[in-house]
């Protein structure tokens, strides 16, 4: 597992991504934000060559990245993880409030 801020990479076999996943949207710059900050505008944002951010079609943050060979897990307030070659769940940190959980706002 990989932990970044409210981010977690979590390894799952390639079949456990679900079939009706499509690749998710990039943000204006191009670039595959996992999660973006509320209160800060930053975001965490994988890079690396041959990557694919996979999102469910009616669930947009239910994602899943595939590395094909290495990857990096950035922030800018956080330090840059590398990230082996496999296929990931992104798990956000979420916290509770009374009668619900929410993201993590940073």
């Amino acid at each position: 597992m990989y932990r970044q801020g409210d981010v977690l990479l979590v390894p799952v076999a390639r079949g456990e991504v679900p079939g009706s996943a499509v690749p998710a949207p990039r943000d204006r710059s191009g670039r595959h934000v996992l999660a973006r900050g509320e209160a800060t505008g930053h975001a965490h944002v994988i890079a690396g060559p041959g990557i694919s951010v996979l999102a469910l079609p009616d669930d947009v943050d239910a994602l899943f990245v595939e590395v094909v060979s290495r990857a990096r897990l950035v922030h800018e307030e956080h330090g840059p993880i590398a990230v082996p070659a496999g296929t990931y769940r992104v798990v956000r940190q979420r916290e509770y409030v009374p009668g619900s959980y929410r993201p993590v706002a940073d």
